[in-house]
């Protein structure tokens, strides 16, 4: 079997808030970083990206995880439902079977399955249910990896995510650093050797409480109102995007230099 990793998903795996212009869907994320440090490690490896941002759990399910499989990896990344878990109307046991049939057929498969927990966001007080759901969903997913000896990757656990320099301006994804810190503990539980380095943080600015409620008041205006509506109009940030990697590439031939070669073909072309 080729060592290949394919990641499969939602914005979390195609790598929003890791703002890049110069790779596809202007972002490169933690998969990437990830797959590049397996490319220089042995430059055998390939890797596919499949995740599109906004995806659902229905939709990864019906569109990735099938062409996931047909690539034959040797490892791959699920992460997925956390859209889910942000409607207001969600039927979450119906959630977890679909999810529990998604892990069991990734698992099958023989490949070695990284499946995520997803990190405690701060919500205010109105988003408080769909905390909870997390939690339950994230107990669900540890069950799960450990019932079929799928790698877990515990991101609800790390302290250092706590922290919000490591997210982007809408608190729900993660930056670059956050994406680099993310790839780097992968890298560790896959047991790989890396170039990737994680400087720590001085001290966190303290914001007097009034300010922090009118920068929460504008970060609502901003993201979460806006994102609720795309939902009521039955649309998403990702209904005009294409998977990033959908086919095998080599990480050790530079994946910048790779997206442009693909640009300047389809224009050729």
């Amino acid at each position: 079997m080729a060592k290949r990793l394919v990641a499969i998903g939602d914005s979390f795996t195609e790598g929003v808030g890791d703002w890049e212009p110069r790779l596809p869907n202007g972002v490169r994320g933690w998969a990437d970083r990830v797959a590049k440090q397996l490319g220089k490690a042995d430059p055998a490896w390939e890797y596919a990206n499949l995740a599109i941002r906004s995806r659902r759990l229905r939709g990864i399910v019906e569109e990735q995880i099938e062409p996931a499989l047909a690539l034959e990896p040797s490892v791959i990344t699920f992460y997925a439902g956390g859209n889910d878990l942000l409607e207001f109307r969600q039927d979450v046991p119906a959630l977890l079977e679909e999810y529990s049939r998604a892990v069991a057929r990734l698992c099958a498969s023989g490949a070695q399955v990284l499946l995520f927990t997803g990190f405690d966001i701060p919500l205010p007080p109105l988003l408080e249910p769909m905390r909870r759901r997390n939690q339950v969903f994230n107990a669900h997913v540890r069950e799960l990896a450990a019932h079929h000896g799928a790698t877990l990757v515990d991101y609800w656990s790390w302290e250092v995510y706590r922290d919000r320099r490591m997210w982007d301006t809408d608190k729900l994804h993660m930056n670059r650093a956050g994406h680099r810190y993310l790839a780097i503990r992968v890298l560790e539980i896959l047991g790989v050797e890396h170039q990737l380095a994680f400087e720590p943080f001085g001290p966190a600015e303290r914001v007097p409480a009034r300010q922090a409620l009118v920068r929460d008041i504008e970060w609502a205006r901003q993201w979460v109102f806006p994102m609720f509506g795309r939902r009521m109009r039955g649309v998403t940030l990702g209904d005009e995007l294409s998977p990033r990697w959908p086919h095998p590439i080599s990480p050790a031939d530079g994946m910048k230099k790779l997206y442009r070669k693909r640009r300047q073909d389809a224009i050729a072309g």
